[in-house]
């Protein structure tokens, strides 16, 4: 096959697992590989192409699908379109056949034309190293250079593809990519933020001008080259811990491992460190270290960890000066005779108590968000203690509100709050005259009042149910001409804050039922 052929289907593990016969293992490997390959792309100012052999009949000539792309941040790219999905075949591809077939590097061959763009082909075997010590190849990188732009290359370049071939020989030993370390998601810093390239002993043989810089910022103004890195790091940290820290990571590193990334902190400065080991063919040469000065990210990170701090002791002390507002009304409920006006200050506390609660888990939250349903919850146990009656009434929450914003979430408890006392408080009979309430669900062995909070998401919307098996609304009930305070406030913040809307009806089993719907766009 000759020709290009294009698939839909975009991951590399999704293509993989369709057009080839790679096992688990082999996919996790190529995955880590293009999850760190920008670092070979750009040392060597080429695109790096993943090409994995297609599953096909014995005795047939190789295909090879392209499984995964990158483009260099230092050169321009060889590929205008992206390669991802293809699959090719015959003389186009000799060069990943050689190198999958022989398991070496190839670097044969006169240029070749993509369009107007000249470029150089390589191939480079990917080799797997198993926990058996067993050694596959199970895919070949095609290192694609445009040469429209080829000049006489500098010192830096020269440093750059040296250590480009290095690393592509690990790549081809099984070696690299180094293993993933816990927490880090990503290969950062990457080449354009400062490289110094190690001999065997540690000291420094090339430091990019940017890495040269980010030492300048630790407080050393001399030239890297020829110092002993690890050494440096260690005399320059301001914290004498954290400095051996970051000696001992370099020193791992020319042992061969690739220690986590390390931060450098002296003179108000900060440095990533990445150490990473040169061992082309099993044998140590050094190793490579890339830094990049972070100062303002770690600046900005504080910053923003101090204002989240800040809100959070503002909502801290909202809760508790809402608290005092609660404990006050309450002392003054127990001072007055008249029941109308005792009931009213009984109100008051439980409608300041529901706000409390919701600055009260905001205090505890790192940002402006609730998790809603452990505050629903304890707003039903609440009200459910004030039902006056012999009659045993359940609370019961079904479904989820997830995480709501703050400024929903406020409105939301209070509307909730005066639906839940409502469904207790008049919802069932006195126990003198009481009939038998019809359940709401299963029928329990005697007769249980029950009210049921459910909610869901459609739409960008927030559906609430809150409902029932209580006597229902009497027949000359209106909500919108209801006098009492209580559905007035659900009233004025449903329709109001919440930009929602709320219907009280009876429920068709009987008992009364409270649509709230809430919309969650953009407010």
């Amino acid at each position: 096959m000759s020709a290009w052929q294009s698939w839909s289907v975009s991951t590399l593990r999704d293509l993989a697992e369709e057009h080839t016969g790679l096992g688990p293992a082999d996919i996790d490997h190529l995955t880590r590989l293009a999850g760190d390959w920008q670092l070979l792309s750009d040392l060597s100012f080429a695109d790096l192409l993943l090409w994995v052999p297609v599953r096909g009949e014995p005795g047939r000539p190789r295909s090879f699908l392209c499984v995964a792309q990158v483009r260099p941040t230092t050169a321009p790219t060889a590929y205008q379109d992206d390669q991802v999905g293809k699959i090719v075949g015959g003389p186009e591809v000799a060069h990943l056949d050689i190198a999958f077939a022989q398991g070496r590097i190839w670097r044969e061959g006169d240029p070749v034309w993509y369009g107007d763009t000249p470029a150089r082909h390589e191939a480079i075997p990917v080799r797997l190293r198993g926990d058996d010590e067993n050694v596959e190849i199970i895919g070949v990188i095609g290192r694609d250079t445009n040469l429209s732009t080829a000049r006489t290359p500098s010192q830096l370049e020269l440093n750059y593809l040296t250590t480009a071939d290095d690393l592509a020989q690990m790549v081809s030993d099984g070696t690299f990519p180094p293993p993933r370390h816990t927490g880090e998601t990503t290969s950062a810093p990457r080449v354009g933020d400062g490289l110094i390239r190690l001999d065997a002993v540690g000291k420094v043989t090339y430091a990019s001008p940017n890495a040269q810089s980010a030492y300048r910022r630790l407080g050393f103004n001399a030239h890297l080259v020829g110092e002993e890195l690890s050494v440096l790091s260690s005399r320059l940290a301001a914290d004498p811990l954290e400095g051996t820290d970051a000696a001992e990571r370099i020193l791992t590193s020319l042992r061969g491992e690739a220690p986590p990334r390390k931060e450098v902190e002296a003179r108000g400065a900060t440095v990533l460190m990445r150490a990473l080991p040169l061992m082309p063919a099993g044998v140590p040469i050094g190793a490579l270290v890339l830094v990049r000065d972070v100062t303002e990210v770690r600046r900005r990170d504080r910053a923003l960890m101090t204002k989240d701090a800040t809100i959070r002791e503002i909502h801290h002390r909202v809760k508790n000066n809402l608290q005092t507002v609660a404990a006050l009304l309450r002392l003054q409920a127990r001072r007055v005779n008249a029941p109308e006006a005792r009931m009213a200050l009984q109100e008051s506390v439980r409608r300041v108590a529901s706000i409390a609660l919701v600055h009260e888990t905001l205090s505890m939250s790192s940002d402006e968000a609730v998790e809603f349903d452990g505050i629903v919850d304890r707003v039903a146990s609440a009200a459910a203690e004030v039902a006056a009656t012999e009659i045993t009434v359940k609370m019961r929450r079904e479904g989820t509100f997830g995480v709501l914003p703050a400024e929903i979430a406020t409105s939301l408890v209070m509307v909730l709050n005066e639906l839940l006392i409502n469904a207790v408080e008049h919802g069932f009979p006195a126990p003198d005259d009481s009939e038998e309430l019809p359940p709401l669900s299963l029928t329990p062995p005697e007769p249980v009042g029950e009210v049921v909070v459910s909610a869901h998401r459609f739409r960008k919307q927030l559906h609430v149910t809150v409902a029932d098996n209580g006597k229902g609304l009497p027949p000359e009930f209106h909500a919108e001409s209801s006098q009492r305070l209580g559905l007035q406030i659900v009233r004025a913040l449903a329709t109001g804050e919440l930009r929602g809307t709320i219907e009280l009806r009876n429920r068709a089993g009987g008992g009364t039922e409270a649509v709230l719907v809430v919309p969650l766009g953009k407010r």
